[in-house]
């Protein structure tokens, strides 16, 4: 159902690469409530992925780029500018990868080469894009850019490798800049800490399918689906959130303020039946 809660806003949307992507139920959210995008992702992606039947269904184009590349980044933001016919209302940066994951080097015995790539897709690329819209002057005044960051940036969560490290440095980007283009631009930004969430980057992480089940029974509301973040991020992108801005809000059900619930309890109880 739509609110028209973004009629006449225009936004960049990055990382669609399939309809498991949150950033993909995010571009149809924003298409519903009336915005106009630009989507966009790693060339190799709109390759194997099908972010062209999501350009198609959104009324839109789909512009490669490399979010590591300067020279794409400048690229995008200016041809993005010019399909929609003016600065950007809102921005989603849905951009994380690492090699030692998908590799399964673990973090005690990093390949650093591969960490710096970590670093570079996953938080510098954020860091590049606000930069580059700044110096485009990109972003309308009360504009809103969303990052999507994970829990594992605050707590140690295993198996998530270097990615936790390249979240908190998403995370404190967000607020450093968040600074500076408030004061200048009215601008905000923030971060969303979703619920471990089954998308083809997701799936890479090691035991992905337990740790969605123990968040899923942490949580007193039950982990948040990819379209509820997608709500979410409306909401964020819209005016009723103005004054929202250097916050990373937790979009988990409530599992980030949790030490254990009773259905985990349980749980655990039964492991040790079993074991007896």
């Amino acid at each position: 159902m739509s609110n028209n809660l973004l009629k006449g806003k225009k936004g960049l949307i990055f990382g669609a690469l399939n309809d498991m992507s949150i950033a993909w139920k995010v571009a149809e959210r924003a298409h519903e409530e009336g915005a106009l995008i630009v989507l966009t992702n790693a060339p190799a992606a709109m390759r194997l992925g099908s972010i062209q039947e999501l350009a198609t269904k959104c009324q839109t184009i789909a512009i490669p780029a490399d979010a590591t590349s300067i020279v794409d980044l400048e690229n995008l933001v200016v041809k993005g500018m010019e399909h929609l016919g003016g600065k950007f209302d809102f921005i989603l940066h849905s951009i994380g990868m690492s090699p030692n994951v998908r590799k399964g080097i673990p973090y005690d015995n990093i390949n650093y080469d591969n960490y710096l790539k970590t670093l570079d897709i996953s938080a510098l690329s954020f860091h590049k894009l606000l930069q580059i819209t700044r110096k485009h002057d990109a972003i309308s005044e009360w504009g809103s850019v969303v990052a999507l960051s994970y829990v594992a940036a605050q707590r140690t969560l295993f198996g998530y490798n270097d990615m936790a490290d390249a979240k908190a440095a998403l995370e404190s980007i967000a607020r450093s800049f968040g600074y500076i283009y408030g004061v200048e631009k009215k601008v905000r930004i923030n971060t969303i800490s979703q619920s471990p969430t089954m998308t083809t980057a997701g799936a890479g992480v090691k035991g992905m399918n337990s740790l969605i089940d123990f968040t899923e029974r942490m949580s007193p509301l039950g982990n948040g689906t990819a379209l509820e973040c997608a709500d979410y991020c409306v909401t964020l992108f819209s005016d009723l959130t103005r004054k929202v801005t250097m916050q990373n809000l937790f979009h988990d059900g409530g599992f980030s303020s949790m030490g254990m619930s009773e259905r985990a309890m349980m749980q655990y109880d039964k492991s040790f039946d079993e074991c007896q």
